[in-house]
């Protein structure tokens, strides 16, 4: 009898100790399955002791992590042993599928079947997606879908791979309502880049925007991992896919347009604060004030006129290819015609550079109707820029059916987008706006049915970026155009003075586009002057020939 009394303290005692410390139950009495050792005891290391603290000690907890940590497995110790020592624990697991989110549940009925049976609570309800117990503590495996984070009153709720699902906010929104009976959440992920919910909810918590618990286990805390281990992850994955993997650095992981790295070194090297923000909103930013002399184009996006959509404007130095001003915000299509006008006139006449898809063209119409000197003006297959004649020879632009703006269409975004990966990666624009590359870093290749589409994650912008994608495209373009006729036209004075009259003729011919022009604007032999009045008139031309020789 006695022995039996004894045996029945040292089980109570042990019940003691295993409420209140779970990384006592779990080294003691959790059963694991290891992938290639087999059924093993739980002895966890002392980064999982901490984490596991850490989820008794907050009521939510977001974990960036490196892969292969065990950290899916201690979520798991961690709920099977609320639900052991705990009754009616309502724990729900998210994952990107049903398939990767029911590995808990599956972790926890394996844990529970290899408990000692005087730890063990029966099961009543045991399948696939859940295990409930006889105390009420019940344990379900879900989808991401949108509503999945609406259940009854939750205890735990556990997303996995937060960084990776689509409509985490959704989720999340929904989850808020279930857990404000005093549940706790454990969000965790490795890093998929900047930008997403995960991302926001890492940074929001390191500014003190909100109650998260951060927790990070980069590979090296992992006792069984050394250098050696990383430089094969990094043969095995490639630079980016190892970070993403392995180090828990947002800034090295993602599928951003320019790579993360590029844009720490702008921040680092030309990043600043604007001389000058003006504005009702603040949201002109003048980095650098217009020189005499110097050429400068404007480009602009123009709102859709959506609630979250901006208009946005970039100034670029043409030759040296420096942002010397930014504008973003909400302005009606009038006034934004307005002070796109001015920003241009303010910078000597800038070539005014408009994308005219949707309220774009009422923008455009401003400009038009206010004569504004230097609007741009593209061919059809965007072939032909003229930067020096954009308003100044109307017939021609009518002969080559050029039209007033940029056109933004299927064919010409990859263009913009490849002309701004290009320009970003040999670092041959200086970049001073902050909002620009806070844009870009969320600025990511996202799959398609066909390929993939280069945009802003859901719920950020890409105004400023699309342009300065238009900018870069229009400034490389016009110039090496303009650059080509440049030469030509120096070939042609070259060889003023080693030319025969019959040569200059058609020198001349080539310089006015094949065409005979005297000084009196009549189509003709240049080097004949009309004594008394044009041709037209009947006048007797007169030979000029002689004057060359």
């Amino acid at each position: 009898m006695a022995a039996t009394q004894n045996l029945k303290d040292v089980i109570k005692l042990e019940y003691a100790k295993c409420l209140k410390d779970p990384v006592y139950f779990m080294k003691k009495y959790v059963k694991i399955q290891h992938p290639t050792r087999g059924t093993l005891p739980f002895l966890t290391y002392p980064f999982q002791d901490n984490a596991l603290e850490d989820f008794v000690k907050n009521d939510q907890n977001i974990i960036l992590k490196s892969r292969q940590m065990g950290i899916t497995t201690l979520v798991s110790g961690y709920a099977i042993w609320l639900m052991t020592f705990h009754t009616d624990k309502q724990i729900l697991c998210l994952s990107i599928t049903q398939e990767t989110s029911k590995a808990i549940v599956t972790k926890v009925r394996f844990a529970n079947d290899n408990l000692p049976s005087w730890l063990k609570v029966p099961a009543v309800e045991d399948n696939r997606l859940s295990l409930k117990l006889r105390n009420g503590s019940e344990i379900k495996a879900a989808s991401s879908a949108g509503t999945s984070g609406r259940s009854s009153a939750l205890s735990l709720l556990v997303v996995d791979e937060a960084a990776f699902i689509d409509n985490i906010e959704e989720i999340w929104l929904s989850a808020q309502y279930t857990l404000s009976t005093g549940g706790k959440a454990i969000i965790l992920s490795t890093p998929n880049g900047v930008g997403n919910w995960f991302h926001k909810m890492w940074t929001e918590s390191e500014a003190g925007q909100n109650n998260m618990n951060r927790i990070s286990l980069p590979w090296h805390l992992h006792p069984e991992r050394d250098q050696k281990w990383r430089d094969e992850q990094t043969k095995l994955s490639g630079e980016r896919g190892a970070a993403q993997e392995c180090d828990c650095e947002f800034s090295t992981s993602g599928n951003t347009v320019i790579d993360i790295p590029t844009l720490q070194w702008y921040e680092k090297t030309h990043v600043c604060e604007p001389l000058e923000k003006r504005g009702i909103d603040k949201g002109y930013w003048i980095f650098k004030y217009p020189e005499a002399g110097k050429s400068y184009m404007v480009s602009a996006d123009v709102a859709r006129g959506d609630a979250s959509d901006y208009s946005a404007a970039q100034i670029l130095d043409i030759e040296t290819m420096e942002q010397v001003a930014e504008y973003k915000g909400k302005l009606p299509t009038k006034e934004y015609a307005r002070a796109l006008m001015t920003m241009a006139t303010e910078y000597n006449n800038a070539l005014l550079v408009v994308e005219n898809a949707n309220v774009g063209w009422a923008v455009i119409q401003e400009v038009l109707d206010a004569n504004y000197p230097n609007l741009f003006y593209s061919s059809a297959d965007l072939q032909y820029v003229d930067v020096e004649n954009q308003m100044t020879n109307k017939l021609n632009r009518e002969e080559r059916k050029m039209t007033p703006g940029f056109t933004t269409s299927h064919k010409s975004r990859p263009l913009l987008i490849s002309k701004l990966e290009s320009y970003f990666r040999n670092k041959e624009v200086i970049i001073h706006s902050k909002r620009l590359i806070e844009e870009l870093q969320v600025f990511i290749w996202k799959s398609g049915a066909v390929s993939a589409k280069a945009e802003a994650m859901d719920g950020y912008n890409d105004d400023l970026v699309m342009a300065m994608g238009i900018s870069l495209w229009i400034r490389d373009v016009a110039l090496r155009l303009r650059k080509e006729a440049d030469s030509v036209t120096r070939t042609i004075i070259d060889r003023i003075g080693a030319a025969s009259p019959e040569q200059m003729i058609n020198n001349m011919k080539t310089l006015n586009g094949g065409k005979n022009v005297n000084p009196f604007g009549v189509y003709n032999n240049p080097w004949q002057m009309h004594v008394g009045g044009p041709s037209m008139h009947g006048a007797k031309p007169e030979d000029l020939t002689w004057l060359l020789r």
